[in-house]
């Protein structure tokens, strides 16, 4: 059984779409002001090219656990 988590920051473009930029890995000590900072300098930054323009705003921010059971491997 292996057990992975990503940091999943959701952003909103010029258009009104949502881009999800995912970290693989964060660390366990992570809070709500670091990640929320850190989407702050993402958008200030603007080096994301996305189809739908310039990141503009923070929509949500999440860690996603995954766990992988596996059945059978050959």
């Amino acid at each position: 059984m292996a057990t992975t988590q990503t940091l999943q920051m959701r952003f909103v473009t010029q258009a009104g779409n949502r881009v999800t930029i995912s970290l693989d890995n964060p660390k366990d000590t992570l809070t709500e002001a670091e990640v929320t900072a850190a989407m702050d300098q993402i958008i200030a930054k603007n080096i994301f090219v996305t189809s739908g323009g310039d990141l503009v705003s923070k929509d949500s921010a999440q860690i996603v656990d995954r766990t992988v059971n596996i059945i059978y491997e050959a």
